[in-house]
This record gives structure tokens, C-alpha cells and sequence, in this order.
């Protein structure tokens, strides 16, 4: 079943789509305000505004059907034998929002800035390994790299590294983007995080006009409300959790979408804080979950596939299925009282509504905790400025958190390098680190999925990620969205939704 990268049901995900309906309609669809009000249109920024971003902008390569890099703006590349170089062909005669032409000089500053200490972009962890980026001509760009990495094109899908304008900027790297000129397949009418961002189609868009004039995406922090406002037809579109989902299934109003997929929701402890700074403590609160009962209870188990701590979903081919997390209770109480808690410990474990599944699994892990002598005090925080006042916050070192798919290199160097910006867990192991540049070095994909293998069994046995369950996205969208992809969020190709 989890052969492929992205093994999932697709309907589309072609370069360009199929010809669109000659509709005229406006989509509408939510998003979580999790940054409170502090979205940003630069692709890069550690706020970013997604899925505007997605609409706004193009990367250079993007999955294909099997997961594996296909041309977006650039048509074509490859590597010097050492795998320290790699040159892209640029897609020609594509144009900025403005009218200005997209060049071999746009996309070096794009990959250059994401290396900016001034922006310190969470993206800048999974790139740091680029040495310097040369335009050849004005269609051709080398990139070459301090140290030897055979799946470069891979880390070149990552949903942030987008192409903006070199021009815009006046080739300062450094300065933050905020026209939201890019060269997607909708533009930057009305922006209002707090309130309804309007986007409107880009009828040049090289890769075919969108399917919709218009897109509106509407501020809704709160779960039940986003749902309430797609049952009362204010917006279009909503994901929801399995369990939601019977809301929407029993009625011919709507389509409900099910895609496997490798969305996790961690329970992050930080192992610079005490208790989380004892690993002992880390393995105990681990073992004593019964994650099978925990993802029937918060998603329904057809929604969903059991984790071992591990972020590689098994739809990677990096994913190490060797990985066992058996529940142990007596093992874990064992372990707590080697640390000191034989009397048992309370925790508090923060936690939103800003997705649907973080407050039931905050929930239901403390009643399963609870066995153990853990009290855990589950405490609900607005999903307004959940991301910024909460998560990654010294002082909440217990939270719920949320992470889309991501190809295992994106994944383990984002969330798990020592010094990545997202590094939610304040995990620190020089010899992890080593493992992550090891398997980047190899020309060998056996190789490289051997020691990617290690890297992950060190986070499911010491990590500070409790990892439970990958999540299955379910979307519901109402009868009248036609051309919806079957595919992740974070892959959706946005131009290609057509409403009557």
C-alpha cells in the first residue's frame, strides 16, 4: 500500500491539468489564523500565509505522480558525477504578476535568500548545505553545494521554496517580500489575514488559466465554526477529522475526500526542560500510549496509520518499517521511578483548536497517561496566535503541535538538525546531526535509506516527538467545486479547481 513517496488516490497531478470548464465563480475557503494576524506573502518567512502562498507562487520542481521531482519552472536538470552540482534549465517566456519576465537571475535570488541569517527562514535549516548559486544565462542556473546530496531535486519541493522576483527587491536578499508578486496562477488582490484575502486568476498563467475568477480565503480560527460554515454554504471547502466527517457524508450536498497521507501530530516535549530533559522520562511517556486506541478514539482507525515517534510517514521510501512501539505500562512506571517520580508527576499539556484533531488526542492521551501516575492537565489556548504565543515558546514545554507531509530529508532536517529554526523539541545530538550529512553524501539510495533507518529509530527511542498516528486527510468540498485533486493539502495544484 505505502510503496511510493506519496502513495495516494490521485485524480490530477500532472504539470498542467486537463482543459478547465470556462467557468466564472469565486472559491471560497478558510483558513486558521494560527499565526494571529501576522501571515505573511513571503514565501520564506517563518509566518508564512498558506495556502496563499501555494497561489501565489511556483517552486522549481514539484512531485509527480509517484512523488518524485517533475519540471515546474525548471524544465530539466543534472548533476556533476560528485552530486556538488546541479544546473536547471529555467522555463522561458513565464512572467511575473507585473509583467516583468522570470529569469535564471529570479531563481538564484530566490535559493539565495532562503540562506539569509537576517530572515533566519525555518527553510534555511533543510538548504543550509548550499554553498552559492551562479547564473550561467538567463535560462540556465548552477547550484552547487558544500557537500555532496543525491536528492537534491527532492528538498527543491519543499512548499516554501518559491520563485519571487529579484527585481522587486532591488537584489536585496535580505529584505523581506511582501508584494506577493509571483508568477502563479492567481494574483494578490486584498490582503487581510484577519479578516478575507482576495486573490484574483492570473489569465496568463503559463501553466493554463485557473478554473475559478476569484478565490477568497476567510479567517476562521475555530474548528466547529469552519465547519458550521461549510454546512451553512459560506465557504466551499474545509478539511475536516474523520470523525467529522459524518457531518457532511449523509448528505448529497457535498463530496468527501479521503487521501492517505503523512500528517502527524506530535506531542512535543522539550529535552532542555525538565522533566523532558531525562530521557528516561521522554521513553516513559511513550511506552505507557496505547497508540492503536489513541488514533481509533481521535480520528477513527480508517483514518489514520499507527507511528513510532518516527516523522517519515510510510509512504516514503525512506521510511523504516523495522520500527516497533508496543505499549508497555509496567516498563514506563518503571522508568519514571528511576527518575525520581515513584509518586507519580503532573504535567500541563497546551493545546487548540487551531486543527481539528490536537485537543481530542491532548484528551485522550491524558486519560491513557493517567494509568501510568502521569496527571496531565490538558489546556486550551485560542487557535488565534496558537503558532506564535504557544508553539516553540521556552516556557509551554508541553504541546500539542501539527506538521504536514514531508519527504524525510525536509522532515528530519526541519524539525530535528540542532539548529533548525522549527526544531520544536530542542533537540541537540551532534551525532544525529552526523547521520542527517551522512545520508546526504551517498549515491547509493540503499545506503542512503540505511542510515536515514538510524537517524529515525534514534528519535523513536530518545527524541522528544511523541508521535502517535500519521493522519489520513479528509476534505469536504460542496457539489458544485469540480476538479478537486485528490491529493494532500500541500500539494494541491490550486489552478486546477473549477466551481459552477
Amino acid at each position: 500500500m505505502f510503496s511510493r513517496m506519496f502513495s495516494v488516490p490521485v485524480l490530477t497531478l500532472g504539470l498542467i491539468a486537463t482543459a478547465m470548464p470556462a467557468f466564472s465563480a469565486t472559491l471560497r475557503v478558510a483558513h486558521n489564523l494560527g499565526y494571529g494576524g501576522r501571515e505573511s506573502v513571503d514565501p520564506i518567512s517563518p509566518v508564512r500565509f498558506f495556502p496563499i502562498n501555494q497561489m501565489l507562487y511556483d517552486p522549481l520542481v514539484w512531485p509527480d505522480n509517484n512523488g518524485k521531482p517533475s519540471p515546474a519552472l525548471a524544465t530539466s536538470w543534472f548533476n556533476s558525477p560528485d552530486f556538488r552540482t546541479w544546473t536547471f534549465t529555467i522555463r522561458k517566456d513565464v512572467r511575473f504578476h507585473n509583467g516583468d519576465a522570470m529569469t535564471a537571475r529570479d531563481v538564484a535570488f530566490s535559493l539565495q535568500r532562503v540562506l539569509s541569517p537576517k530572515l533566519a527562514s525555518p527553510v534555511r535549516s533543510v538548504l543550509s548545505f548550499i554553498e552559492d548559486v551562479k547564473v550561467i544565462d538567463a535560462s540556465t542556473v548552477a547550484v552547487h553545494l558544500k557537500q555532496p546530496h543525491a536528492d537534491f531535486p527532492i528538498v527543491l519541493m519543499d512548499y516554501r521554496v518559491r520563485v519571487v522576483s529579484a527585481k522587486s527587491l532591488a537584489d536585496n536578499t535580505d529584505a523581506i517580500y511582501d508584494s506577493g508578486i509571483g508568477t502563479g496562477p492567481f494574483k494578490l488582490q486584498n490582503l487581510d489575514p484577519e479578516g478575507t484575502t482576495v486573490l484574483v486568476a492570473n489569465l496568463d498563467y503559463w501553466g493554463g488559466k485557473p478554473g475559478v475568477d476569484e478565490v477568497d480565503v476567510i479567517a476562521i480560527p475555530d474548528t466547529d465554526a469552519r465547519n458550521q460554515a461549510l454546512l451553512a454554504g459560506q465557504i466551499d471547502m474545509s478539511e475536516v477529522t474523520g470523525t467529522e466527517e459524518r457531518l457532511f457524508g449523509g448528505t448529497s450536498n457535498f463530496v468527501v475526500q479521503k487521501i492517505p497521507a503523512g500528517a502527524w501530530n506530535p506531542i512535543v516535549m522539550r529535552t532542555d526542560t525538565p522533566p523532558f530533559n531525562d530521557p528516561r522520562v521522554r521513553k516513559a511517556l511513550k511506552l505507557l500510549a496505547d497508540r492503536k486506541a489513541l488514533l481509533r478514539s481521535v480520528l477513527g482507525e480508517e483514518n489514520g496509520i499507527v507511528a513510532c515517534d518516527e516523522p517519515v510517514w510510510p509512504g516514503d521510501p525512506y521510511f523504516d518499517a523495522e520500527i516497533k512501539c508496543e505499549p508497555d505500562l509496567p516498563m514506563a512506571k518503571k522508568l519514571l521511578s528511576e527518575a525520581g517520580f515513584a509518586d507519580g508527576l503532573t504535567l500541563d499539556l497546551y493545546t487548540s483548536s487551531v486543527e481539528p484533531s490536537m485537543i481530542p488526542l491532548a484528551e485522550a492521551y491524558q486519560a491513557q497517561a493517567a494509568q501510568a501516575g502521569v496527571n496531565i492537565n490538558v489546556r486550551v489556548v485560542p487557535a488565534d496566535g496558537y503558532w506564535t504565543n504557544i508553539w516553540l515558546k521556552p516556557n509551554y514545554p508541553f504541546v500539542v503541535g501539527n506538521w504536514g507531509q514531508r519527504p524525510a530529508d525536509q522532515v528530519l532536517n526541519e524539525v530535528f538538525r540542532s539548529n533548525a529554526k522549527w526544531n520544536e523539541s530542542a533537540w541537540n545530538r551532534p551525532d544525529f546531526d552526523s547521520l542527517l550529512d551522512e545520508a546526504r553524501k551517498s549515491g547509493s539510495f540503499d545506503e542512503r535509506k540505511a542510515v536515514y533507518g538510524k537517524a529515525q529509530k534514534v528519535l523513536s527511542e530518545e527524541g522528544g516527538a511523541f508521535v502517535p498516528f500519521f493522519k489520513y486527510e479528509t476534505r469536504v468540498y460542496s457539489l458544485d467545486v469540480t476538479h478537486v485533486d485528490a491529493v494532500p493539502d500541500i500539494l494541491m495544484r490550486w489552478q486546477n479547481i473549477a466551481k459552477q
